[in-house]
């Protein structure tokens, strides 16, 4: 990349790019600067900047093929500001701000093409987790609140089922947490769901063909020194958490979501050298030949359109982002 970047966003555009916008360089060295990987020539190159420096913000492609980025720490604290980026233009806009500020929320995108956005860490220096949800309208532009979470949490994952609702599942509160919840885009509300077997956060997850839901990774409470190598399915039907096979590496600050290959099986990369793929099937995991040289905490992982998989910067066990990017061949 142009610059070294950890806890930034890599979103795929309708024309294949991939936008990779802000992160960190280390502590306290954000970025606004955002650039553009081309798959044809495997090079970036930049394009306009953001409004504001941030990381650990939210970044979804609505259906408009516009680019909403909304939250994350600025530096002293979380932000409510959210902008739009537009592949046409390469340029980014200021649009209303969100209902509350977020850093490291999770935002996804809904089958009707508005964002449900939730949880993060609020802007006081206490840094204190929110339990509060609100919708990104597509058409007006703006955000509105909506239900709120049973539970404060950040670094959860926000999974989209196949019937629409959405799982959000673990993340950290007053405690690192084993609860998981529902959003039902049709009634606006959070239900409770089965707990996991394990409390864990800064975890993935993914979507599996069957509309399961695959969660593997994170820490517990002692974080660096808690990091997990267990996963675990979430049935939507019977609405209940089951073990599945460990990962080969126990890691943490993963992306949020895992990406799901052209194959069905899942691509868990970051928070150690080498990747892993998880098979519906067999019900484990495989690690991919190759690695990345070391741990990459915070990086992104952007499935392209020809089936391989932009793996982008992140961090080792220094503050130090890398500039470097990897693909993976299925």
């Amino acid at each position: 990349m142009l610059a070294p970047r950890s806890g930034h966003s890599a979103t795929l555009l309708p024309d294949g790019r991939v936008l990779i916008a802000g992160g960190m360089r280390r502590n306290q060295d954000f970025y606004r600067s955002a650039e553009l990987f081309d798959p044809k020539t495997g090079k970036f190159s930049a394009t306009g900047e953001m409004l504001v420096r941030r990381v650990g913000h939210a970044a979804v492609l609505l259906p408009s093929g516009k680019v909403l980025i909304a939250g994350g720490w600025i530096g002293h604290g979380s932000t409510d500001e959210a902008e739009l980026f537009d592949p046409g233009t390469g340029k980014f806009a200021e649009i209303s701000h969100m209902t509350m500020k977020r850093g490291r929320p999770e935002a996804t995108l809904l089958r009707d093409g508005n964002v449900l956005i939730t949880g993060g860490a609020d802007g006081s220096g206490a840094g204190t987790n929110i339990v509060s949800a609100e919708i990104f309208d597509a058409a007006s532009l703006k955000f509105r609140s909506t239900g709120s979470m049973h539970r404060a949490r950040l670094s959860h994952t926000a999974t989209l089922l196949s019937d629409g609702k959405v799982l959000i599942a673990g993340g950290r509160g007053s405690e690192v947490e084993a609860s998981a919840e529902l959003y039902d885009p049709k009634t606006g509300a959070f239900t409770e769901t089965g707990r996991m077997l394990t409390a864990r956060y800064k975890h993935t997850a993914g979507l599996l063909p069957d509309g399961r839901v695959l969660l593997a990774g994170g820490s517990d409470d002692r974080d660096w020194h808690g990091t997990l190598a267990s996963a675990e399915i979430y049935d939507p039907q019977r609405g209940t958490f089951a073990a599945t096979a460990p990962l080969n590496r126990a890691r943490f600050k993963l992306p949020d979501e895992a990406v799901r290959l052209r194959s069905g099986q899942l691509l868990i990369a970051g928070g150690n050298r080498e990747a892993e793929v998880y098979d519906n099937q067999t019900g484990k995991f495989t690690v991919v030949a190759g690695d990345m040289g070391d741990s990459r905490h915070f990086l992104s992982e952007t499935l392209l359109n020809d089936g391989r998989v932009l793996l982008a910067g992140g961090y080792a066990n220094d503050p130090e982002a890398t500039a470097q990017t990897w693909i993976y061949r299925p």
